[in-house]
């Protein structure tokens, strides 16, 4: 069994696309995936399974929970040491200037093909910064994430990818979880 955690893009955000996590892990075990935990309300689960290629869970629990909810939830699937990968490579996490309340990661569905870095960071604001990988672009937003143009509406438009972005804190809570599953 592979450990993998599963990011789901827009659900209940501002009371849009409403899912109860317990309904969701649920439909996690319906699919037979074993050891599903979540964690907070914006659908992140940790779970188990025999598959070992990540798109094909992406599928699956986008198709399932469109069956089961009613609507489209894009879902980007990692393995642990990808997470531990991402987490690893930002460029912020280290600069003892950075408070990492305000570090946030945009999680890239798979990686953009051609994009105008400079167009993305036109939109900066006063002490923001943001670095661009083929997985992940790392935010710091010391101002806060809902000041921000760099929203992940504006990142997939700009990058022609899906995404889905989490805060520092999450980020880390989903490996240390999954870590020890």
């Amino acid at each position: 069994m592979i450990t993998y955690i599963s990011i789901l893009r827009g659900i209940n955000v501002s009371g849009k696309k409403p899912i109860k996590m317990d309904a969701l892990r649920e439909m996690y075990e319906n699919l037979g995936y074993m050891d599903v935990i979540s964690y907070v309300q914006s659908g992140n689960i940790i779970f188990s399974s025999d598959e070992i290629d990540p798109k094909i869970l992406e599928q699956k629990i986008s198709g399932q929970i469109e069956t089961d909810f009613g609507f489209e939830v894009p879902v980007i699937v990692l393995t642990v040491d990808k997470l531990k990968k991402i987490i690893e490579s930002s460029p912020f996490v280290n600069d003892k200037n950075k408070d990492p309340a305000f570090l946030h990661v945009t999680f890239l569905a798979s990686p953009p093909t051609t994009f105008d870095q400079r167009v993305i960071e036109s939109k900066k604001q006063n002490g923001e910064e943001v670095s661009f990988s083929n997985t992940a672009v790392y935010l710091y937003c010391p101002n806060g994430y809902g000041r921000t143009k760099l929203t992940n509406n504006f990142l997939e438009a700009k990058l022609k990818v899906g995404a889905t972005t989490r805060n520092w804190k999450t980020t880390r809570e989903l490996l240390r979880i999954a870590e020890q599953s």
